[in-house]
């Protein structure tokens, strides 16, 4: 499976498998766009993202972890 920007949700589920100690209200944009890029499985162009994409992200990981 290849992740785009778009796939918010499957994005926070990779992130909470990768990072289970991590509080997602915590982190910073810069850290979240570098640690989503480095997903094994994403597959997109790195300056697609912006601040809306990475907000999304987060409130996905938010609802996950809870």
């Amino acid at each position: 499976m290849s992740l785009k920007w778009t796939d918010s949700l499957d994005i926070a589920i990779e992130l909470c498998d990768a990072y289970p100690d991590v509080d997602p209200t915590t982190v910073r944009f810069t850290d979240l766009h570098q640690w989503i890029t480095e997903l094994d499985d994403f597959d997109d162009d790195p300056e697609r993202s912006n601040e809306r994409i990475l907000e999304a992200i987060i409130m996905c990981w938010m609802d996950e972890r809870d």
